[in-house]
């Protein structure tokens, strides 16, 4: 795990272990943190914060443990935050009932990966059932 900083410049990648709850905070502190150096409005802050959170807690419930990344993204002249979220755990047997609202095989409110979607103007997801799951959400500058 590459120890967080406080001060975050454009070729400044992070990468995050999340194992714990703990670590789930912090992820989403230094995820604001990074997206504040990026110039991102305190609406996209917390927006941004949320959808961090949501994937770094999914971490935790549903492997066990995982890695976080953050880094600026760029693409046709605009700036953006980029996140991924990457376990090793049991993987997802079908991704599109688990973007669904409502849907949880842990018997949570089954908000987290479908509200992330909301809140990122870019969402992707890839799993394989016994190999793990990989999550990248960007968010563009406005």
């Amino acid at each position: 795990m590459i120890m967080p900083s406080r001060a975050y410049t454009a070729d400044t990648d992070l990468k995050l272990a999340v194992v714990t709850d703990t670590d789930i905070v912090t992820t989403r502190q230094e995820g604001r943190r990074f997206a504040s150096a990026l110039s991102f409005s305190s609406s996209d802050l917390t927006v941004i914060a949320a959808a961090i959170s949501e994937i770094a807690r999914n971490l935790v419930s549903y492997a066990g443990r995982g890695e976080v990344w953050i880094r600026q993204a760029e693409r046709d002249g605009r700036r953006g935050i980029e996140i991924e979220a990457r376990d090793h755990g049991p993987g997802i047997r079908d991704v599109s009932l688990a973007l669904q609202d409502g849907y949880s095989t842990s018997g949570s409110l089954g908000l987290g990966l479908p509200g992330a979607r909301r809140l990122m103007d870019e969402f992707e997801i890839q799993s394989e059932v016994g190999k793990g799951t990989v999550v990248v959400m960007r968010m563009w500058t406005r």
